[in-house]
């Protein structure tokens, strides 16, 4: 009578866990979520800032280069316009220049000295004092208008720069060969606003190509972490159900098989002892969390493992090592010894029938990747791995899937006649492939 009511006891047990052992899958779906929302640029934001701050540096050179011309050419502006056109174009200038430092409104600057070089172009005939004069020399702002492209480049769009860089150089051809333009030749004013096409295009080329390259990378990389968190996600629920269903395989069908199979004082308690134990691990699954990492020494592992042997009458015969410095992570420790169990189980209920001379073993050594291996063998009535069904849930989930998820390998062997052997590696050695 004591051996049905523990059974009763698992499965409701068994739907708690379902219910509250969602930290692996919750974690993989705020990944998923996180990947969803819009991530920032990290590459395009570190190309922007470079292309910025080299544009600010070129154009502080430019600014030092173009300051004697400005005041060589000063006293031939009208002068209250002549200074606040100066005032205009260097502090728009140096404004742009600040805001490549700081990293903050970078675009609106650039643009601003843009369009105030633009204005400055376009108005420089109507500023000089005496516009019938011949300027000496190229106007001061010709020493600028690569700055003024660059900056275009970097703060309008990929048209509007284009644009830009074609009409800005234009109009300073044109100012080129009039009187307040130094009355250059025309095929000196087209070859100067050529010039300044070309290095125009060339930046803006530049600027577009890793622009895109960058955009490229960064959609890569939003896709990559996409997927990632995709797989985390399944990987996680699929974690989740090789657990739920190698518990609920372990503790509540042996606990109830057991129960169904007691014919004896002994056998009745053996069943109670393993329900009891079932309710007690599915307790423990629910409230801890899914990965441990902390370590628990290989003898906890072998002591468990005897333990869990020395409960069933049949003889088991130890084969095992001193490996007192060997250490496994709790969950992977965990593992082998519910697939250990398990397979000791199985060979205690499939091997032979009551009474029937055969012979069980279990070996516990280390391997040369610093985990173990775990083998136990019997000399039962055997199977064919391959013919077992997946609805048999013992050798797929409470075993191979339980140890792979831990990161072994489970290695069977075993035929018609020719008994049994399971052998459990961890870790999974480079080369190891299931058998």
């Amino acid at each position: 009578m004591g051996a049905p009511r523990p059974a009763e006891a698992a499965p409701v047990r068994s739907f708690r866990l379902s219910a509250s052992r969602v930290a692996p899958e919750q974690l993989g779906a705020d990944l998923l979520n996180e990947s969803k929302q819009p991530r920032k640029p990290i590459s395009r934001a570190q190309i922007e800032r470079v292309v910025s701050r080299a544009v600010g540096g070129v154009g502080l050179i430019f600014a030092l280069q173009t300051y004697p011309a400005m005041l060589g050419q000063l006293d031939s502006l009208k002068p209250g316009l002549g200074v606040a056109v100066t005032v205009a174009i260097f502090g728009g200038l140096g404004v742009a220049v600040i805001a490549t430092l700081v990293k903050k409104f970078i675009r609106s600057t650039s643009g601003l000295f843009a369009v105030l070089y633009l204005a400055a172009l376009i108005a420089w005939p109507a500023m000089l004092s005496a516009p019938e004069d011949t300027l000496d020399g190229k106007p001061w702002l010709w020493y600028l208008c690569t700055v003024a492209t660059s900056c275009a480049a970097v703060s309008f769009s990929l048209w509007w720069a284009m644009i830009y860089t074609l009409v800005a150089p234009i109009v300073y051809g044109i100012v080129r060969v009039l009187p307040a333009g130094g009355g250059a030749e025309p095929m000196l004013g087209a070859l100067d606003a050529l010039y300044a096409i070309l290095l125009g295009q060339v930046v803006l080329i530049i600027i577009t190509m890793l622009r895109q390259a960058t955009a490229a990378v960064d959609t890569a990389q939003t896709n990559a972490l996409t997927t990632y968190s995709a797989a985390v996600r399944q990987h996680a629920t699929e974690v989740e159900r090789v657990q739920v269903d190698s518990i609920v395989h372990d503790s509540v069908l042996a606990a109830l098989l057991s129960a169904a199979a007691a014919g004896t004082p002994k056998s009745a308690e053996l069943a109670a002892t393993m329900a009891q134990e079932a309710i007690t691990r599915l307790n423990e699954a629910g409230s801890l969390p899914a990965a441990d990492d902390n370590m628990v020494p290989f003898s906890d592992l072998k002591d468990r493992i005897r333990a869990i042997a020395g409960r069933f009458d049949e003889p088991i015969d130890y084969i095992d090592c001193d490996a007192e410095n060997i250490s496994l992570p709790a969950h992977a420790a965990e593992a082998l010894y519910s697939a250990s169990a398990q397979a000791i189980v199985n060979s205690i209920q499939h091997a032979g029938a009551p009474g029937d001379a055969v012979a069980r073993s279990v070996r516990m050594n280390t391997n040369l990747l610093g985990g173990c291996v775990i083998e136990i063998v019997d000399s039962g009535v055997g199977f064919d791995p391959a013919a077992v069904p997946n609805e048999r849930l013992g050798l797929r989930i409470s075993i191979r899937e339980r140890v792979a998820t831990a990161g072994g390998i489970v290695h069977v062997q075993s035929g018609g006649g020719q008994g049994t052997s399971i052998l459990i590696e961890w870790p999974l050695s480079e080369s190891g492939e299931d058998a």
